[in-house]
C-alpha cells in the first residue's frame, strides 16, 4: 500500500471556468492525513466546506457536461479536471479554497494543476492510503454508452471513442494509470466539442467561458478548428481524464474500467455504485438531507410542478435548505420569454413555497397532511434567474399553529438574493 501524499505548501491558480466564464482564485493547501479532499467556498458568508465524496455529487442531469459538488447550499462546478490531476499523483489530502462557483478551465486539459501540485511539492505522510479493491463486477448501460469495472489488481483503463461520423476514426487506448503514465499520456489532452454543438450548447447557457484555445473544436470530418491536437487520439485521451477524474469522487480503487463512449452520466452513475458497495448500501445524504425520492414521499407535487431537486439541510418545523436547478430543458421556458429566457418569478415563489411546506410536514406532528397557500407578502424579486443558475432557498418558520404555518424565505443564486417572501399555508388532512 503507497501512504497518503499532500503538498508541502500553498500555491495559487487563477482563471475563468469553462462553463461559467466566471472568474476564480484558487489556493491549493496541504491537508493532515485523513482529510480527503475537501474545497472550500471563501466567498460565501461562513466559507462553507464541500468534501470531495459521492454523497456531494450533483447528477448529471442535474449539472450537464461538467460534474460538480455541492453541500449546504455551497457549490463548485467542473472539479474533474483538478481531481484527475490529484488521482494521478496519488494526492490523498487537500484543501481547495476558491472564491468563485467553478473552478478555472486553464488550458481545458489537467496539464497545469499538475504543474502546480508538483511545484508545491509532493510529500508522503505517515498514514497509508486504502484503496478500494472490486470484487464482483459492475455493468453499466445507456443507448450505445457503457461502462464496466471489473476486478483488478491495479488501476486500469480501457476507452473506445466511437463518435462517427463527427471523428474520422474510432478512438481506443489502455493503459495502466499510475503517475508517469498520467501526466504523459493522459493529463495534456483537452475537453473538446463538435462545431455542429456549439450553438446550441451556448444557448443552453453552458461552455461560456470556451474558446478555441482551450477547447477542441472539431469540424464534421473530425479535424481540429483555429488549433492542433496534441495528440493524433486527443479526444478519447481527454474522455479518459475526465473518467479518472470522476472516479475519485469514490476514492482510491484497484478495478479494470472499460468504457465504450461512456461520459459523465454513466461515469457518475458508476461512482455511486461503487460507493454504495464501500458502505454495503446506498451512499448517504450529508446531514439529513433528502433527495428528490423523500421529497415525493413528504408533499405530492410531482413532474412538471415539482421544482425542488434537493433538500441539502432540514431542522424539521424550524428551517431548512433546497435547491432548484435551471436548465434550458424546464418547460417553462418554451413560452416564458423564450428569445431572452427568464424563470417566472411565481414559480420562484412556489419552488420556496415547496421547501417550506417539506420543512413543516416531514415532522411527525404533520406528516401525511398537506400545505395550502393561506397568503403571500413581502414579495421581492431582485435579479432575473436563468438556464445554469442554481436556485438554492432557504426557509424558516416564523410561527406554527396547529392548522396553519408562517415561513420566510428568500432565493439565493451563487450568494446573492434573487426573491424573497412570507408566506402564510393552511396545514390541512390530505
Amino acid at each position: 500500500m503507497r501512504k497518503q501524499k499532500t503538498i508541502s505548501r500553498e500555491v495559487n491558480i487563477s482563471g475563468i471556468g469553462l462553463h461559467t466564464a466566471n472568474k476564480s482564485n484558487v489556493t491549493l493547501k496541504p491537508a493532515s492525513v485523513d482529510t480527503g479532499i475537501v474545497f472550500i467556498r471563501k466567498d460565501l458568508e461562513g466559507s462553507p466546506q464541500i468534501k470531495v465524496c459521492a454523497a456531494n455529487l450533483l447528477s448529471a442531469q442535474r449539472s450537464p457536461r461538467r460534474t460538480s459538488l455541492e453541500h449546504g447550499g455551497a457549490q463548485v462546478q467542473t472539479v474533474e479536471h483538478l481531481l484527475a490531476a490529484a488521482s494521478g499523483l496519488g494526492i490523498a489530502n487537500l484543501y481547495i479554497e476558491l472564491d468563485n462557483n467553478e473552478l478555472p478551465g486553464l488550458d481545458g486539459s489537467s496539464r497545469g494543476y499538475v504543474e502546480a501540485l508538483e511545484s508545491a511539492g509532493i510529500i508522503e505522510q505517515e498514514k497509508p492510503e486504502e484503496a478500494f479493491l472490486l470484487r464482483e463486477p459492475i455493468i453499466l448501460q445507456e443507448g450505445g454508452a457503457s461502462i464496466t469495472a471489473l476486478p483488478c489488481e491495479e488501476f486500469r483503463v480501457s476507452y473506445t471513442l466511437d463518435y462517427n461520423p463527427a471523428l474520422a476514426k474510432v478512438e481506443f487506448i489502455d493503459l495502466k494509470v499510475d503517475g508517469e503514465a498520467f501526466k504523459r499520456e493522459i493529463a495534456p489532452a483537452r475537453t473538446f466539442c463538435l462545431e455542429s454543438e456549439t450553438g446550441e450548447l451556448k444557448r443552453q447557457g453552458l461552455g461560456l467561458g470556451a474558446n478555441y484555445d482551450n477547447t477542441l473544436v472539431l469540424d464534421k470530418n473530425g479535424k481540429v478548428v483555429k488549433n492542433e491536437a496534441r495528440f493524433p487520439n486527443e479526444a478519447v485521451r481527454h474522455k479518459v481524464l475526465d473518467l479518472i477524474g470522476d472516479l475519485y469522487l469514490a476514492g482510491p480503487i484497484k478495478a479494470h474500467i472499460i468504457a465504450l463512449k461512456s461520459g459523465h452520466a454513466l461515469n457518475l452513475e458508476l461512482v455511486n455504485r461503487i460507493a454504495g458497495k464501500k458502505q454495503d448500501g446506498p451512499a448517504p445524504l450529508p446531514n439529513g438531507a433528502l433527495d428528490v425520492t423523500e421529497i415525493m414521499k413528504i408533499i405530492p407535487h410531482r413532474e412538471p410542478f415539482l421544482f425542488i431537486d434537493r433538500i441539502t439541510s432540514i431542522e424539521y418545523g424550524k428551517r431548512a435548505t433546497g435547491i432548484k436547478n435551471v436548465t434550458i430543458n424546464d418547460y417553462f421556458f418554451k413560452g416564458h420569454f423564450p428569445g431572452r429566457p427568464v424563470m417566472p418569478g411565481v414559480l420562484i415563489v412556489e419552488a420556496m413555497a415547496q421547501v417550506g411546506a417539506v420543512m413543516l410536514l416531514a415532522s411527525e406532528e404533520y406528516r401525511g397532511k398537506l400545505a395550502f397557500f393561506m397568503s403571500i407578502d413581502n414579495v421581492k424579486f431582485r435579479k432575473p434567474v436563468v438556464p445554469g443558475d442554481q436556485l438554492v432557498f432557504e426557509v424558516e418558520t416564523v410561527k406554527v399553529k396547529s392548522r396553519t404555518g408562517q415561513v420566510r424565505g428568500k432565493a439565493m443564486v451563487d450568494g446573492k438574493v434573487v426573491a424573497e417572501a412570507d408566506f402564510i399555508c393552511a396545514l390541512v388532512e390530505n
